[in-house]
């Protein structure tokens, strides 16, 4: 399987201000795994929406996948109960 690119939407780098460091390290190495496997078994689709969010701890990732140039797109993080 080719590997794809990160790419993260500027608001990305504010939502992670607001996170602990200890667990912003986690977050970038599940992250950092989305390009070998970007529908890993634990990854699920938004209905209605071409993203998936995964779970990392406390916080969830949402991000978009763009199979014709290999890229994967990090919209969001954050606490699980406000991104949805």
């Amino acid at each position: 399987m080719a590997r794809y690119s990160l790419c993260f939407k500027a608001s990305v780098t504010k939502d992670l201000r607001k996170i602990p460091k200890t667990d912003i390290q986690r977050i970038l190495t599940r992250i950092a795994a989305l390009a070998d496997d970007p529908r890993p078994a634990q990854a699920e689709m938004l209905t209605g929406d071409n993203k998936y969010r995964i779970r990392q701890g406390n916080y969830r990732i949402l991000y978009a996948i763009e199979d014709a140039v290999l890229t994967v797109c990090v919209v969001k993080v954050g606490d699980r109960q406000g991104v949805h």
